[in-house]
């Protein structure tokens, strides 16, 4: 290190990832003790829920030195992924006979594209210094990244957990190079600018976040449409509407997104009409074409059973119908047993709204 002149250096990360598409990169080091008592006190409230890979890797998650040894400086990138107008994505919530897939699912799987791109970061680096010791991440091993981006200087962590840059809002995805470098660290961003605002609080359907800053996963529709493998509460299903794939709601409506602009990246544009598809047209998607549209998408990892599952639930909260009646119906008797208790809790709910259907 003593050889390298680690103030051009930095500058000429924060060039090299412009130049591959990344908004913004920060570096800190690797300080996150403050942060791990906080993860302590949501795990032992069982926030987590069915999410045990939480606990899975002790403190290595908060101490990135024990995951990556040597590890000194972290790069933390920012790549905006918003596809389309905000206004669009709210009108789409607003017609339940659409189905709402949240919105960094709808193109490209982000973890590819990310880690795609860290990696000609590094090799960049390596280009101009040598070989050097780093790996690279994007939701993709045990990381705090939101803390760690905090750290860079990338925004702060609002009440609804998510990071959020004050001139961009929080439409982004975050990954980081671990490295043996000794680089100069960004300022952190320690000012809150949530202020007395708690719009995301009051908007969110299943009231998963608890308090400004704590999020209980177990009621959150990401984590019920997304990492529940099993049942979902019988309670919570007519409150997730239309969404069968995540939720942005509080992203939505948080007054800072108003700033954020709408990516121009093709890998996350919408594909397979995920933006505009109703209902019954991805409930007739077969297994086969699940697996075919979903090649390349986050939204692969759930699996067929647990799309229909989703689906069947959001027919349950959709208007009374012949049509979802039937489609109800037809898919019962080849269904998992899984599948086909929310179809019978969906048929009931039609059944309810329209005793003619």
């Amino acid at each position: 290190m003593a050889t390298i002149d680690v103030d051009g250096l930095k500058a000429g990360i924060t060039a090299w990832a412009r130049e591959l598409g990344f908004q913004q990169t920060g570096i800190t080091g690797i300080d996150l003790d403050a942060d791990a008592a906080k993860l302590e006190q949501w795990l032992a409230a069982q926030y987590h829920g069915d999410m045990h890979y939480l606990t899975a890797h002790g403190t290595r998650r908060s101490r990135p030195a024990e995951l990556i040894p040597r590890t000194l400086s972290v790069i933390s990138a920012r790549l905006d992924y918003l596809p389309e107008p905000q206004a669009a994505a709210i009108r789409q919530l607003a017609d339940p006979s659409l189905a709402y897939v949240s919105r960094y699912a709808v193109g490209r799987d982000y973890h590819k594209v990310m880690r795609g791109r860290l990696q000609k970061l590094a090799t960049r680096i390596e280009a101009a210094i040598g070989p050097f010791g780093y790996r690279v991440f994007s939701d993709s091993a045990p990381v705090l990244e939101k803390p760690l981006a905090r750290n860079a200087g990338l925004g702060w962590i609002g009440k609804h957990t998510n990071l959020i840059n004050r001139h961009d809002g929080s439409w982004f995805f975050l990954g980081e190079i671990y490295t043996d470098l000794a680089l100069p660290p960004d300022v952190p961003h320690t000012q809150d600018h949530c202020g007395t605002c708690t719009r995301c609080i009051e908007v969110c359907p299943t009231a998963a976040i608890v308090a400004p800053y704590v999020l209980d996963a177990r009621r959150c529709i990401s984590y019920l449409t997304i990492e529940l493998k099993g049942t979902i509460p019988p309670e919570l299903r007519p409150l997730i509407g239309n969404r069968v794939y995540g939720c942005d709601d509080c992203q939505l409506y948080c007054p800072w997104n108003r700033y954020a602009k709408q990516s121009t990246e093709p890998e996350f544009r919408p594909r397979h009409d995920l933006t505009t598809a109703s209902l019954l047209e991805l409930f007739a998607w077969t297994a086969r074409d699940f697996t075919e549209r979903t090649e390349g998408s986050a939204m692969r990892r759930i699996g067929f059973e647990q799309w229909r599952r989703n689906l069947a639930v959001a027919l349950g909260n959709a208007p009374a119908s012949n049509a979802a009646l039937g489609a109800l119906r037809t898919a019962r008797d080849s269904a998992s047993p899984l599948v086909r208790e929310h179809i019978d809790w969906a048929i009931e709910r039609q059944q309810a709204g329209d005793d003619s259907a």
